[in-house]
């Protein structure tokens, strides 16, 4: 077996069955009951546990298996309440997951004397920084804020023990890298670092080896585990790139289904297809990074609260961000990576509940389409022309 090989087995395999048996503080305890958790979550029986021990960890579970969850238990679980000093920061890459994450922290952490903040740009900068230089146990952040805050020493790192980055595999890509290196620097050297993904390629599990500890516990699915249990997948072959639009019109006129999220690869496709399937007469909304951060929360709450049926959105959504009510994902452009296909996909069915996801794959889309099933080990079935299939799934 060769060394890069050897380098993905899990060597973690301790699990628990119950939050009891983690020996959890009462209120924390009694915070994960209050906010709907009853068992752990298959990664949650495993990685909870050497957060809490100190371990640098390297976790992999598909999106919606209660990965949040998982690090948010373990963050919570480090802190010392009596100390108002920053004890552990959350990475994210993008501020509506942030956002999120930092919902989760506070309903978990609820009966616990911690106090969080959120610090994320698009806010006000002297808020964050008021926060920042009066003490708070625990900062969910973006990368550019986070060191804006460090670097202007309104962000004391001394007492800072843990480092939990979710979405680790878009977090040291090449766009994030040099942010990620530089927080490094700032930090103590001896920071227990716990990554988090749904997908690692080789070359991030190479540079994670720069910086995670000896002993670090590796938490692993196999890629061939790693299609969404409980999400069934089709695809419809569009012969012609211009049939697409009135193929997807047919497809929402005939499905029963109460909100979907549709996928582009660009900003510029989300308006187009916002724009005509407005025309079209579907309630739709739109998000992609380049609109304001006040006008994307905007967007999303409406979403969760159900005013729109259809969200148009570029790869943005695409990671760790949860809408109750979502069984359908609709990829009307393929994504160009592989990785990037679970993460969309992982939206519908999340914490194990049914969802569909339908690939509107055009010729030079194909390839695509085969490349992820090797990969994942997986099959993609033909959409079929009975609906009623489809609308099982969904029900």
């Amino acid at each position: 077996m060769d060394q890069a090989t050897q380098d993905l087995q899990e060597n973690w395999n301790e699990q628990v069955e119950t939050f009891e048996e983690l020996t959890l503080s009462k209120d924390l305890l009694r915070g994960i009951f209050s906010y709907g958790f009853e068992r752990p979550s298959a990664i949650q029986q495993k990685a909870i546990k050497p957060i809490i021990l100190g371990k640098d960890v390297l976790a992999q579970a598909q999106s919606g298996t209660g990965k949040t969850g998982t690090f948010t238990i373990g963050a919570l679980q480090r802190i010392d309440p009596n100390q108002r000093k920053t004890q552990v920061i959350i990475l994210a890459p993008v501020r509506e997951l942030a956002k999120q994450i930092y919902d989760v922290v506070k309903g978990i952490g609820q009966y616990l004397n911690i106090e969080a903040f959120c610090c994320i740009g698009g806010t006000s900068t002297q808020e964050t920084r008021e926060k920042c230089k009066q003490g708070v146990h625990i900062i969910i952040a973006t990368p550019g804020r986070l060191i804006d805050m460090m670097k202007n020493k309104y962000l004391d790192a001394t007492f800072m023990r843990l480092l939990v980055v979710d979405e680790a595999d878009q977090m040291l890509d090449q766009g994030f890298s040099d942010n990620f290196a530089e927080i490094l620097k700032m930090v103590p050297g001896d920071i227990q670092i716990a990554l988090f993904s749904a997908t690692f390629p080789q070359e991030i599990i190479e540079l994670s080896k720069q910086f995670l500890r000896e002993g670090t516990a590796k938490i692993l699915v196999k890629k061939e585990q790693l299609t969404l249990e409980g999400i069934r997948q089709f695809y419809i072959a569009i012969q012609q790139e211009d049939q697409k639009f009135r193929v997807l019109v047919e497809l929402y006129k005939n499905l029963t289904v109460s909100q979907s999220i549709l996928f582009c690869n660009s900003k510029k496709t989300v308006d187009d297809l916002h724009d005509k399937l407005t025309a079209e007469g579907f309630t739709v909304s739109k998000i992609h990074s380049q609109m304001e951060q006040k006008e994307r929360e905007q967007v999303m709450q409406e979403f969760k609260k159900g005013a729109a049926r259809i969200l148009v959105s570029t790869d943005l959504m695409g990671r760790g961000i949860d809408v109750q009510q979502l069984s359908l994902v609709i990829n009307y452009e393929f994504p160009r990576l592989k990785e990037q296909y679970i993460h969309r996909v992982g939206r519908a069915g999340r914490y194990g509940r049914k969802g569909v996801a339908i690939n509107m794959v055009a010729q030079q889309e194909a390839n695509l389409l085969l490349e992820v099933e090797k990969y994942y080990n997986t099959k993609i079935d033909e959409m079929p022309k009975d609906l009623a299939e489809v609308e099982k799934e969904l029900s």
